[in-house]
């Protein structure tokens, strides 16, 4: 089960939020997950700063993943969501800054995985 939170400085409408989501669906597939179990989230019109200095278009992207994956499987993962915010916000890859986290516990619907 993969989650993907983001935080993106720009107001997103349902579309986009929608073409991301399915994107992100696709894009799991790089840590050998389906869209089946992805979760995401959005916190659109967020400030973000970098070196005290606000960025004009920029995203932050924390991926928790039920289990492991490899180091290459995060930098094709890392690869596919710079793709995606690029295309589909304009966001330059200089400004979009991701982080993986591995969760070993996992519940849901009254129990863990």
């Amino acid at each position: 089960m993969p989650f993907i939170d983001c935080k993106i400085t720009e107001k997103l409408t349902e579309e986009k939020k929608e073409e991301i989501k399915r994107k992100f669906g696709q894009a799991v597939t790089c840590l050998h997950k389906t869209e089946t179990y992805l979760m995401a989230g959005f916190a659109d019109g967020y400030d973000l700063y970098l070196g005290g200095k606000k960025l004009k278009k920029g995203a932050y992207l924390a991926v928790s993943l039920y289990g492991t994956a490899s180091a290459s499987d995060y930098e094709k993962m890392t690869q596919a969501l710079c793709k995606i915010m690029g295309e589909t916000l304009q966001i330059p890859a200089d400004c979009i800054y991701i982080t993986y986290r591995e969760v070993s516990d996992w519940g849901w619907n009254g129990s863990n995985f």
